[in-house]
């Protein structure tokens, strides 16, 4: 099973439908789940670390023990589609619960960060995290499509 833990809903019905899209795509391939946690609003009266910690508890919760678990981070390792379909193939064969996660607007906690087997970067480019929805959802679905011998727009 792979999952997907995102914290903040998509508001934009343009995005959320590209999204949704992705998401049948991969479903034929392997089971997706998505889990969207509702991210902390931030106000003056909360420091950063503390906004990040909380929604790092949250997605701590949604986490098991027997699940790979990748986070989106700018400081991860990069890597091109045909490396990240291997990646995906052999990560599923020895542990087939793998995990991404995408942190809220202020990044993720150390605590999360801690917990992840591996720390993937999509860019040097930083995104809007609804867009790193998509992104990763696309990269998924290429992979398998690159697992399976199957042609997809380069």
């Amino acid at each position: 099973m792979i999952k997907l833990i995102a914290l903040g809903k998509i508001k934009d019905k343009h995005l959320k439908a590209l999204i949704d899209d992705y998401q049948k795509r991969i479903n034929r391939y392997h089971k997706l789940t998505v889990i969207e946690l509702k991210d902390e609003t931030i106000s003056d009266n909360d420091s950063r670390e503390h906004i990040i910690d909380k929604e790092g508890d949250k997605i701590l919760k949604e986490i098991n023990d027997d699940e790979f678990v990748i986070a989106l981070d700018l400081a991860g390792k990069k890597m091109d589609s045909l490396q990240f379909a291997a990646f995906i193939d052999r990560q599923l064969i020895i542990k087939p619960h793998l995990t991404f996660v995408i942190g809220g607007s202020l990044g993720l906690s150390d605590k999360v960060i801690k917990r992840a087997d591996y720390r993937f970067s999509l860019s040097d480019l930083t995104f809007l995290h609804q867009m790193t929805r998509l992104i990763i959802l696309e990269q998924v679905y290429r992979a398998f499509k690159i697992l399976n011998n199957e042609t997809y727009h380069k």
